[in-house]
């Protein structure tokens, strides 16, 4: 019975501050903090799970999981109410103030006193009631399906709503709606065309809405996404699996070696990795170590040039930085030469990585640094030569990184100067 009272005292207090201080500051914006705290705390969480993740805390499918239902979160409180801003109290509002702070306390008293069941001091029916109170904070089917239309309907009259598409996309897919969510990842997708992650999903919620095949576009987009982030985990699984499906095992073991290298030794994603790999030389007839994946790593698909003729399926030059940008450059800074078609898709051919400290620096491109089976240098007659230093070091083009591009070059040519002047806006 103390306790109770305890904290029915400290509830009447809190009521009382909630209600006075805004009497007292004249509206204020809590409701505006209390959703920006929501919005940083749902932060901190996804940053928390990006490191379980990265440390092999927790697999790949148990953060993709997490994440939707952070997202899930989000979408509830995408729905709180407008907020109003504050003014000075009022004498009438400091008179409001004081006639509550004594009249709250009274009246909670008697309500309880003439309505109060005293039974629920028992702890049975505490129990009873706590199983009812989570009961109600369950989502049901019916109010997630009209969370997810309200969403929908919001970003049809906000088309460019990069986050709102993909968390729509993400929830479809969470309930197998794969068809809605290829739809509403290609729409994510349109709006953040560099984003690997996010065409790799794509193409995993496509392969899905078509049967569970990876051959078409599902494949197309698993190149693009790894001609812009060559690591990119979800886009090396499926490109791997592709391929073992087709019975390509050399170039499914190739995928998955590279995927290894992206997850911490010893964890039990690396462990599943090593099954896959361990199935695909068993069904191959491949001797662990007998191709070392940096031998093949993202050849293509058809034989290798000849040694004589090799040096007409490369490109070869020089990448120099401007004088007039030395300045906006760290000597730590990566620096990204490229290759892609002159005409046709822009995902690079062929790419090399280096740093700023090593400018001027030559370079050569040719077929063993493609990034797709399909997309190699020999494929095409005429090239972009390209370089760009990236601060953040990410594949993907940034705004404010520098970049320099050469005229169409026929491939088999050298002597190619590429000067990097100008900066991405």
């Amino acid at each position: 019975m103390i306790a109770f009272v305890l904290v029915a005292a400290v509830m009447v207090a809190a009521a009382l501050a909630w209600i006075l201080v805004p009497l007292l500051r004249g509206g204020g914006n809590g409701s505006v903090a209390r959703d920006a705290s929501n919005v940083a705390i749902l932060r901190d969480q996804l940053r928390e799970l990006d490191a379980d993740v990265a440390n092999g805390t927790i697999s790949h499918e148990q953060y993709d999981q997490a994440r939707r239902e952070l997202e899930l979160r989000v979408l509830e409180e995408s729905k709180a109410a407008p907020t109003t801003a504050g003014t000075k109290p009022s004498a009438a509002a400091a008179w409001t103030a004081a006639i509550v702070a004594g009249a709250l306390p009274i009246a909670a008293l008697v309500i309880y006193v003439a309505l109060g069941n005293f039974d629920a001091f028992s702890p049975l029916a505490a129990r009873e009631a706590g199983a009812k109170a989570g009961a109600r904070h369950d989502i049901t089917p019916e109010q997630l399906d009209k969370m997810i239309a309200e969403l929908a309907a919001r970003l049809e009259k906000d088309p460019n709503n990069l986050e709102g598409w993909t968390i729509l996309a993400r929830t479809y897919y969470s309930l197998n709606r794969h068809p809605e969510a290829a739809r509403a990842f290609e729409r994510a997708v349109a709006l953040a065309p560099q984003d690997a992650g996010l065409i790799a999903d794509y193409a995993d919620a496509l392969a899905a809405a078509q049967g569970g095949t990876l051959q078409g576009k599902p494949l197309e987009l698993i190149e693009r996404a790894l001609a812009i982030e060559p690591t990119q985990w979800k886009a090396l699984a499926l490109a791997g699996t592709a391929a073992f499906n087709r019975k390509d095992y050399a170039r499914a073991i190739t995928y998955w070696e590279k995927l290894k290298t992206t997850v911490p030794t010893n964890s039990s994603v690396a462990q599943s990795i090593d099954s896959s790999i361990a199935e695909a030389r068993e069904l191959g007839g491949l001797k662990a170590g007998a191709a070392p994946p940096s031998a093949i790593a993202m050849a293509p698909a058809a034989p290798a040039p000849q040694a004589a003729s090799a040096g007409s399926k490369a490109v070869g030059g020089t990448v120099k930085l401007a004088p007039a940008l030395t300045a906006k450059a760290s000597p730590d800074d990566t620096v990204f030469i490229f290759a892609r078609a002159a005409q046709g898709p822009k995902m690079p051919l062929a790419i090399l990585r280096k740093q700023v400290r090593d400018l001027p620096v030559s370079f050569i491109l040719d077929d063993s640094m493609a990034m797709a089976p399909n997309m190699a240098l020999s494929n095409f007659g005429e090239v972009v030569v390209g370089a760009r230093i990236s601060r953040s070091g990410q594949a993907m083009p940034q705004s404010g990184d520098l970049e320099g591009l050469s005229a169409p070059v026929k491939v088999g040519s050298r002597n190619i100067d590429v000067v990097i002047e100008s900066a991405i806006p």
